[in-house]
């Protein structure tokens, strides 16, 4: 019969655990809102673009999507001010993904444009729909290139050693 092993010392029958490596760098913090905050933002532009388009060809009342198209360009000024603010973050990533992105962006856009012009949407109405195209044409580039750009390495940052190499 053996007692139990002294201190720092292990049986011949447990395993041997290796120490845990260290967690990447982009674990280890906690990104900014700005995730949240345009998808918030693209809920209410969504929810203003399916209410104003369910009542086309009519006139619907625009003071429900205004108050959308308001709250979501809030959260989107807001979710911008965050990313501004963000350290330690690959800004040459985010300015390479967010181009390319805005510039499709903008081509959807305008193609949903020329379909609600197309159809004969004008005045206010249209306004309001192009105000929405506007935000959500913001909103998604900036979520893509911000996730994109968090979780890459910055450049001025030394590789963490581990396991698979830097």
């Amino acid at each position: 019969m053996t007692g139990p092993a002294a201190p720092g010392t292990s049986r011949p029958d447990e395993p041997v655990v290796p120490p845990e490596p260290p967690l990447p760098f982009v674990l280890t913090r906690r990104p900014p809102p700005v995730a949240e905050l345009v998808v918030a933002s693209v809920v209410c532009m969504l929810a203003g673009g399916i209410y104003l388009a369910s009542s086309l060809p009519g006139r619907p009342p625009l003071a429900p999507a205004i108050g959308l198209v308001a709250t979501g360009a809030v959260l989107t000024g807001l979710a911008l001010v965050t990313l501004g603010r963000a350290r330690r973050m690959d800004w040459g990533r985010f300015r390479q993904v967010v181009r390319w992105a805005l510039v499709a962006y903008a081509v959807f856009a305008a193609i949903l444009v020329f379909v609600f012009v197309k159809d004969h949407t004008s005045g206010a109405v249209l306004g309001v729909l192009v105000a929405t195209l506007v935000v959500f044409a913001v909103d998604v580039p900036t979520v893509l290139a911000f996730t994109v750009a968090w979780y890459q390495q910055p450049r001025d940052q030394p590789a963490a050693e581990g396991p698979g190499g830097p």
